[in-house]
């Protein structure tokens, strides 16, 4: 009984404790480092905006930058005709010239979308 009680306070862990510590903390690396490639490529878009490009605020508003000074990081948004402000460029969410050119492939079709299949159903109660 006491070599038992020896064997199990020699330092020999149960793999069950490393799963519980080790577990949460892979899980714990996986999404710190998915998080900071997300942020990376936020950066690197909001960098990478420039003159021309329509873009979309965190605000929500849509606009086209006109102009842009580096030295303060701003950049001057056109959101109406004559209608500008001035903002930080960490303000830009995202920039919409590709993502348009994309949209515009799909709506091309003119004709409406036939969502029934071209079946017709009317109520025989109502005439």
């Amino acid at each position: 009984m006491t070599i038992d009680l020896i064997a199990q306070s020699s330092g020999q862990g149960n793999p069950l404790t490393l799963l519980i510590f080790a577990v949460p903390l892979l899980f714990l690396y996986i999404l710190m480092r998915s998080q900071k490639r997300k942020m990376t490529a936020q950066q690197e878009r909001q960098r990478s905006a420039s003159v021309g490009d329509e873009i979309v605020t965190t605000s929500g508003i849509f606009g086209t930058i006109v102009d842009e000074d580096d030295d303060e990081g701003t950049v001057m948004v056109e959101i109406a005709p004559g209608t500008r402000f001035k903002m930080l460029r960490s303000g830009i969410a995202r920039t919409l010239s590709d993502e348009e050119e994309w949209e515009d492939d799909e709506e091309e079709d003119d004709e409406p979308a036939d969502l029934d299949g071209g079946e017709t159903t009317e109520d025989p109660t109502r005439s």
